[in-house]
């Protein structure tokens, strides 16, 4: 059997500003840090930013590509509508999908820079429950208030589920599940969206695990769940992944990660 080596591309760095170009990496990377902590799926999800500057323009993954390969170099350029703006020659396009959810996200939110889709185990399956994320863990209380949920409606191919997406996810929150489906986050910045998707994960996985322990479980009293909330508020503490991110990228670097080609 002949096995297919990893798309390859020419660098583009050269034909992008600097600050595209940035952008690019950081993506590159965040889509390897999905991948490094079991949030990916296979060649599926997607993660967008918008290109700075570029009024309506977008980053995404070529369909195809496993997230351990992705780099700064194979992305794509598309607009709110899934065009293709620029393909830097992986020959892959791009998952309908992704500017379906995506691109709604980005049109209706212009706070939002950054959107992360997963189906990882834990948050598909809080998804499914009929109490979606409950405020028992510390992780789980950050996001008190900041969550909504949207219907299933079957692959996220029609253009019409945009609207009730966008109703769904209103104004101001930055968290959705997709109930039966997977998880949703939006966020001011690449770094802050990483580390709520990650906690969010984290909060569903310590839910589904207390659960599943089948003993009575303990909820806080509600002005400790509110004040908890407001501790991880944003106005309350720093910019979420103002830290966090280049020890990610030290992480990658260590293990050696090529992603910022």
């Amino acid at each position: 059997m002949t096995i297919a080596a990893s798309p390859q591309t020419d660098s583009i760095r050269g034909r992008v500003s600097p600050e595209e170009w940035q952008a690019r990496v950081d993506l590159a990377a965040c889509y390897r840090l999905i991948a490094r902590y079991g949030m990916s799926d296979l060649i599926y999800n997607h993660i967008t930013v918008r290109v700075p500057g570029e009024e309506g323009h977008l980053l995404i993954n070529s369909y195809g590509m496993l997230y351990e390969e992705m780099t700064a170099s194979s992305l794509i350029k598309i607009d709110l509508d899934g065009k293709i703006v620029d393909d830097p020659g992986t020959g892959y396009g791009v998952n309908e999908a992704g500017y379906v959810i995506h691109g709604a996200v980005h049109a209706a939110r212009p706070d939002i820079a950054a959107v992360i889709h997963t189906h990882a185990r834990a948050s598909m399956a809080v998804s499914m429950m009929e109490c979606g994320l409950l405020p028992l863990s510390q992780h789980a209380m950050r996001f008190s208030g900041q969550v909504s949920y949207h219907e299933y409606e079957g692959v996220a191919l029609d253009f019409g589920e945009r609207e009730r997406l966008i109703t769904d996810f209103g104004p101001t929150n930055n968290v959705m599940f997709l109930r039966n489906h997977g998880l949703l986050v939006a966020s001011a910045s690449l770094p802050e969206a990483f580390n709520a998707c990650y906690y969010v994960e984290m909060a569903c996985k310590a839910q589904v695990d207390a659960m599943n322990s089948r003993t009575e479980l303990h909820f806080p009293a509600p002005e400790v769940m509110e004040r908890t909330a407001h501790q991880y508020a944003p106005s309350t503490r720093r910019p979420y992944g103002q830290m966090e991110w280049p020890a990610m990228l030290r992480l990658l670097a260590r293990e050696g990660a090529n992603y910022d080609i």
